[in-house]
């Protein structure tokens, strides 16, 4: 697609996404409604056109990124992303009955998508073509520090707190952590953003050009983005549902692992193939930004949002995860430690990630 949201497709797709969300919602073949084989029928085509409108706004995305720069670009994606995952996990978690460990498994699985799939496949893709790639050590070195304490304070001590069941926090202890997950979050964007903003920014890679697309351009695109994302998390939330219940339907044993993992690889697709697209071109530092940052962003944002829709409703929630997926989540994170402790990267240290990733997929499904 060129032109940056000029061509008719890239205008048609937004609105198409968000028409189709609309008339299925109106049609009252969504959610709670309708036979299994129609909301099949229904969560297919959503998928088919939600996989669309997904490219669709990643170009609307670059062109607004490009336009503001960096590392400010790298947030366009992240908040939005982190916008949809939210609403999708809400709209879920009041769906039919209590679920309390939606929310654990999504974030989780977006932990280590991000952290092991996405990253490993920007470094051994970039790896591959260019030998080894620069990272700014100081600004990886910031998003893993951010990352090991909210995923510790959020989904390894809930299993260890003593107020309430293993895996759960009390409510003021919920709301404790909450409190500390958006202040750590927010500290960590005012470094990246104005007082350390050097500590994420590469120099620009040799070959690569910067587009700015014209200011009208950019505000079109700033609207076509608005409009896809929101289209995107009406279908995200179909299909995920019809998944949900054709799972509990054939009373498949992981349902939760499955939806959660589902959820997050379904929102993180746009960053996922702007992370790697960096990797490609060369900037890696631009591709690490947007998937450490979507780790970050999923935990400090998702988890405060989700416990407040709990104590609000008065629904369950369990963030403690059990002993296997505590296992792959510490060594995700000491992998990232491994990778990150030195300035250059080859494709070879992107396959150790790839391989702790392909090892969280498995046991999805073989526990």
């Amino acid at each position: 697609m060129s032109g940056f949201g000029r061509s008719a497709v890239s205008y048609a797709m937004p609105l198409a996404a968000l028409a189709v969300a609309v008339a299925v919602r109106a049609s009252g073949l969504s959610m709670d409604e309708g036979s299994l084989n129609i909301k099949i029928v229904v969560g297919a085509l959503s998928s088919a056109i939600m996989f669309t409108t997904i490219f669709v706004v990643l170009e609307h995305a670059e062109a607004v990124a490009r336009r503001v720069g960096e590392p400010y670009g790298t947030l366009v994606l992240t908040i939005a992303v982190t916008a949809i995952e939210v609403s999708i996990i809400v709209s879920m978690m009041l769906h039919g009955e209590n679920n309390p460990t939606l929310a654990r498994e999504s974030v989780f699985s977006t932990v280590m998508i991000t952290s092991t799939g996405v990253v490993g496949t920007c470094l051994t893709l970039g790896g591959w073509r260019h030998r080894k790639q620069a990272i700014v050590r100081q600004g990886t070195s910031a998003y893993l520090a951010v990352l090991v304490a909210l995923t510790v304070m959020t989904l390894i001590l809930p299993t260890y707190t003593r107020a309430t069941d293993p895996g759960t926090f009390s409510a003021a202890q919920l709301g404790f952590v909450s409190v500390l997950s958006v202040l750590l979050y927010s500290g960590f964007l005012f470094a990246q953003t104005v007082r350390h903003r050097d500590d994420f920014i590469e120099g620009q890679a040799h070959g690569v050009s910067i587009r700015t697309a014209p200011h009208e351009s950019v505000s079109a695109s700033a609207l076509l983005l608005l409009i896809g994302l929101v289209g995107i998390v009406m279908l995200a939330e179909q299909v995920a549902a019809s998944v949900e219940d054709a799972l509990v339907t054939y009373q498949v044993v992981q349902a939760d692992a499955i939806v959660g993992a589902l959820i997050a690889g379904l929102v993180l697709m746009p960053e996922a193939v702007s992370a790697v697209r960096a990797a490609l071109n060369n900037e890696l530092q631009r591709g690490l930004n947007v998937a450490m940052g979507s780790a970050c962003a999923t935990i400090g944002l998702t988890i405060p949002a989700v416990a407040a829709a709990s104590l609000l409703t008065g629904r369950g929630l369990t963030l403690g995860l059990p002993v296997a997926d505590t296992v792959l989540l510490i060594l995700a994170l000491f992998i990232c430690n491994v990778s990150f402790s030195t300035e250059r990267t080859t494709f070879l240290t992107g396959l150790v990630h790839i391989v702790v990733f392909f090892t969280y997929f498995f046991l999805i499904f073989i526990p």
